[in-house]
């Protein structure tokens, strides 16, 4: 496991609140992702990068926070 990955399970841990399988919080990482991705192309070569915006998605965290 990654240190990302880690630090986001154990953010998830800490809440509890939440009783849901893990595989729950993957599969709202994946369609976070889905929802907010972009394509940015890279100038100086011919490929395209998938984006996510960080404001976009502490945008989507308050939001979250305001449904409870």
């Amino acid at each position: 496991m990654t240190e990302r990955a880690k630090k986001i399970m154990e953010a998830y841990e800490a809440e509890d609140t939440y009783n849901f399988p893990k595989d729950g919080v993957v599969a709202v990482i994946r369609a976070i992702v889905n929802e907010h991705q972009y394509y940015q192309c890279c100038r100086d070569q011919d490929i395209e990068d998938m984006v996510v915006d960080a404001r976009l998605l502490y945008e989507l965290a308050d939001e979250l926070e305001a449904l409870k």
